[in-house]
């Protein structure tokens, strides 16, 4: 931990935020006793979160963070001349702007001027939450009058302002405990080197996870029925044989009665679905549990600048019942016509995403048609990365690649109209993106799929699948109800006791 002396000379410099950092082994604890213990030891846990990582279906990624409850939060909501972002702090509104949420947040990252740790990972400190699908509304103007009826009722963006967090080495299995000081503030590297002390401290209590008992299990609805979701298909196919587009994501909303504890959800998810993007988000009134496959945008500085990775995500089997069956599902997956078809043309999609705030010449597809498998299903995976021009921020970044075109299709703008016109409801969170933006200048977010909401004892899934010339309306009402299948399992696996 920094002296006060050094404390003093990076306030002097001009640093207003400036973190003091404890380490700590924590090596027989799990990153789900330790969110326990460090974000609900002193409450409920509101507006926390834990980020966690399994690589390639079988192997933690190398860190999980955990955002204690924040004392700051950034909300968006409304289009148009509507569209306002509010800065709440302790549960009061202390900031409201009218102009763009996206610009708005760009600038607020801005106030801060932090003196970064060497060597710690890519987050450790600053923005983390979600965006909605519907923020594309504030990126592409034509869509801001089209947006569906909202049935959520969730901000279209929230993002957590995080400033004490602990970051889990699952390597070496250290943890660090890291609180940001605000110098402006009285009596600032006491109180927050006290705070460092209390997180320790608290690494000492036992902890359990929430009572799991049997339940009665509710029966899942859909705002979407089976034949108004084909019957939406067939039009879409119309429209693209007409020749307006090429291809549309079409989507359905299952809702199911959920009463029990949102982590235990969580940790059933978890145990069926491991991905590369896990993500635990309790945001006060509602909750977002993922497990994310898909990568929307990375952006991360590297020796040779800052690089851009989009990891398109497209073309979907269910797991075969044995090795046999699996390994036929993937034969059968990768030569499918249609499939390799809407693959190439979602890698087109990312290189021209990543196109528009890449140097030129530096756009790459550096792996293709990979298959990669999670529970219940196995996708096709490509990699396309690029290297960002010099004075282009974050949000730049997400604004050339939002919303993902793995969840709208092509011409990707043209898709969203129609997406508008043939589902039911505003998308939400659904098909957006949740992640972090860092105090370093990084940021990774996955695209919201296989991600429940709960809000008021609901729990809400949705799924799309990719409509072309010959698609099967059959076949992708199944798509969706396949990928929908995890999270509802595992509100089954909740209900049932979690044994």
């Amino acid at each position: 931990m920094i002296t006060e002396l050094e404390f003093k000379s990076l306030a002097s410099q001009g640093y207003n935020r400036i973190p003091l950092m404890a380490e700590a082994f924590a090596d027989l604890e799990t990153p789900l006793s330790l969110y326990l213990k460090l974000a609900h030891g002193r409450g409920d846990g509101k507006y926390s979160f834990l980020l966690e990582s399994v690589v390639g279906g079988e192997r933690f990624g190398r860190y999980s963070f955990i955002g204690l409850p924040a004392r700051t939060l950034l909300q968006a909501s409304g289009f148009g001349a509507e569209a306002k972002t509010e800065v709440v702090r302790d549960g009061v509104v202390v900031e409201t702007n009218h102009g763009n949420p996206l610009d708005f947040i760009a600038a607020y990252q801005k106030r801060f001027k932090v003196a970064l740790r060497p060597g710690l990972p890519r987050f450790c400190g600053g923005l983390a939450g979600y965006f909605g699908y519907d923020a594309v509304r504030y990126i592409e103007k034509k869509l801001e009058k089209s947006c569906p009826p909202d049935t959520l009722g969730c901000p279209d963006i929230l993002l957590l302002q995080c400033e004490e967090l602990a970051v889990i080495d699952n390597l070496s299995g250290k943890l660090y405990l890291i609180v940001y000081a605000d110098p402006a503030q009285p009596e600032a590297y006491a109180n927050a080197k006290r705070r460092v002390r209390e997180l320790k401290e608290a690494l000492k209590y036992s902890v359990s996870a929430p009572v799991v008992k049997p339940s009665q299990s509710h029966p899942p609805e859909r705002d979407f029925a089976k034949a108004d979701y084909i019957a939406a298909v067939e039009r879409a196919k119309e429209l693209i044989a007409g020749g307006d587009f090429m291809q549309v994501q079409v989507g359905q909303r299952i809702k199911k009665r959920y009463t029990e504890s949102p982590l235990s959800l969580y940790r059933a998810l978890r145990s069926l679905n491991p991905s590369p993007y896990m993500y635990y988000y309790h945001l006060g009134d509602f909750h977002v549990v993922g497990a994310s496959p898909e990568i929307l945008v990375r952006q991360e500085k590297t020796e040779e600048g800052t690089k851009v990775i989009i990891r398109p995500l497209a073309g979907t089997r269910p797991r075969g019942a044995t090795p046999e069956k699996d390994k036929a599902a993937e034969i059968e997956l990768v030569n499918d016509p249609k499939e390799r078809a809407e693959h190439v043309m979602l890698i087109d999609l990312a290189r021209n995403d990543i196109g528009r705030i890449a140097q030129i010449g530096s756009v790459k597809v550096t792996e293709a048609f990979v298959v990669e498998r999670y529970s219940h299903v196995m996708h096709i995976v490509s990699n396309v990365e690029g290297t960002l021009i010099e004075g282009m921020t974050s949000m730049d970044v997400l604004k050339a690649s939002f919303p993902a075109g793995t969840l709208t299709g092509a011409p990707k703008v043209h898709a969203m109209e129609i997406i508008d016109q043939l589902e039911p409801t505003k998308r939400g969170i659904y098909g957006g993106a949740c992640g972090y933006l860092s105090y370093a200048g990084d940021m990774d977010v996955a695209i919201a799929i296989r991600t429940g909401i709960i809000k008021d004892q609901t729990l809400y899934v949705q799924a799309a699948a990719g409509v072309v010339a010959d698609s099967v309306p059959e076949m992708e009402w199944r798509e969706t109800e396949h990928k929908a299948r995890a999270l509802l399992r595992a509100a089954e696996l909740v209900e049932e006791g979690l044994e």
